[in-house]
């Protein structure tokens, strides 16, 4: 499984390593991402996504099935 956000879409950037010298040497900065278990009660069963820790404060706040009725809509999930 890749390293992308199931809920936002968040996937691995580039950048650079800096030095004190000012070199540079390109790197990965990946996305915070955790593997959760998500209770649907209008679909009654359970999902297992792997979200960033900005979705799980989306979901939070706004609960599950708007986030993932969001997600949907923006193609990021397909469930």
């Amino acid at each position: 499984m890749s390293r992308v956000c199931q809920i936002t879409g968040k996937r691995p950037r580039v950048g650079n390593n800096v030095s004190h010298a000012n070199n540079k040497n390109k790197r990965k900065f990946y996305p915070n991402l955790h593997k959760k278990r998500f209770y649907i009660p209008e679909e009654d069963k359970w999902v297992t996504l792997k979200v960033s820790t900005t979705a799980l404060r989306a979901i939070n706040k706004n609960g599950i099935s708007t986030v993932l009725k969001k997600a949907r809509k923006q193609g990021n999930i397909i469930l």
